[in-house]
């Protein structure tokens, strides 16, 4: 059975699916698998034998794996995921421990036999998701034309809605306190007699949200799809987008077009500092003397999406990101580059503003910026910033 086909009872399902869904939980489980060594273990599969598990096995292995730490991981995964109902995995190096990840199967219906044939189709095909839940996870600096095009038009049925305050506004309710204007006018209406008691409450309202987002030449890869989750906010209501570069630029009403691609062309035309440098502590300090000090940063859940390279001064930096959490009812940071393996914030302008962040998160992905959503929205179990990537 060692060389027993690993996708024969897959294959209606797609070959190409199986091993997406493989590569996905190796991450799961910790391995970088990014999309050149996922584009690799492809080729290396269709050079060798796609049904035949011990090739797929090889073939993984090779090309999968960054180093001796990974092999144990690797192992794990693969047994867990191809022999999900206790099947033997191909031969390896030493024993393969006792599998950990919890993985879901179910039995795959059986492919139509050829007379006289009395064998199993072989091994149970693991669920697969679909392919947009597969793009969900993927860095959007690795993807090609099609899964951008697929990820703009996910990004196109986002939404953002702020967290909700009580305003000083109130209106009539069935319970809360005692409305003595509406009560008395009810008393004077029926000629004293007595009257049932008028209450109100106080009108909920979303928070405003602020977005600022990093258009700059090391922000390239994420500038996209972050104006489209803008575009998305934009159209929620209660949202104010600027970018940052080497200027300050609002684009509030370039992306209030309810069509995302002439809302980025917009965006394209009123923006003068596309992939330039990056000054942002002059310019956060130049969006609260004009814009949040006016207002519209106070009380507001206030975003930046930006790597965090600062080709200024530092302690600007940080000065003025105290200013905006004083100001401010939350501040978030997204940062595309926190999903690397071994990250640190170690860039200057990033240590000198992550004192003053109360949310950080990644924006790498999809998912990543669902996550940002449910921050913004005050979800619980929004991480927020720990210690150490404080100090």
């Amino acid at each position: 059975m060692g060389a027993q086909a690993a996708g024969a009872a897959a294959a209606p399902l797609g070959a190409d699916a199986v091993l997406l869904g493989f590569v996905r939980a190796l991450r799961a489980a910790g391995l970088d698998a990014g999309s050149e060594r996922l584009h690799a273990f492809l080729r290396a599969v269709d050079a060798l034998r796609p049904g035949v598990r011990s090739d797929v096995y090889w073939a993984g292995r090779a090309t999968l794996c960054g180093g001796h730490d990974d092999l144990e991981r690797y192992e794990r995964v693969f047994a867990a995921y191809f022999e999900a109902q206790g099947g033997p995995a191909p031969s390896a190096a030493r024993t393969v421990p006792p599998p950990r990840p919890r993985v879901v199967a179910r039995e795959a219906a059986a492919a139509p036999r050829a007379p006289g044939e009395g064998e199993p189709s072989g091994p149970p095909a693991v669920t697969l998701a679909s392919s947009a839940e597969v793009l969900r996870h993927r860095d959007v600096a690795g993807l090609d034309a099609a899964e951008r095009a697929q990820l703009r038009r996910l990004l196109a049925e986002f939404a953002l809605v702020g967290q909700t305050r009580r305003s000083a506004r109130r209106r009539p309710a069935r319970r809360g306190d005692v409305d003595p204007r509406r009560t008395v006018r009810e008393l004077l209406r029926r000629g004293g007699e007595p009257a049932r008691l008028r209450r109100h409450a106080r009108v909920e309202r979303p928070r405003r949200v602020v977005l600022l987002v990093d258009v700059s030449g090391s922000m390239a890869p994420y500038a996209d799809a972050l104006l489209r989750f803008a575009h998305a906010a934009v159209r929620g209501g209660r949202t104010e987008v600027f970018t940052i570069g080497t200027r300050l630029t609002r684009t509030t009403r370039e992306l209030a077009h309810r069509d995302p691609d002439l809302a980025m062309a917009a965006v394209a035309a009123a923006v003068p500092d596309w992939r330039g440098g990056t000054r942002l502590g002059e310019l956060l300090r130049e969006f609260l003397n004009r814009w949040g000090q006016r207002g519209m940063a106070r009380g507001a859940v206030v975003v930046l999406l930006s790597d965090g390279w600062e080709r200024g001064d530092p302690e600007l930096l940080g000065a003025q990101m105290r200013r905006l959490h004083a100001l401010a009812h939350q501040v978030i940071w997204a940062n595309p580059r926190k999903a690397r393996p071994g990250y640190a914030p170690l860039a200057a302008g990033m240590a000198a503003a992550l004192p003053s962040v109360d949310v950080f998160v990644e924006g790498h992905s999809l998912a990543a910026l669902e996550r940002l959503a449910a921050a913004v929205r005050g979800a619980a179990g929004a991480a927020p910033v720990r210690g150490a990537e404080r100090a």
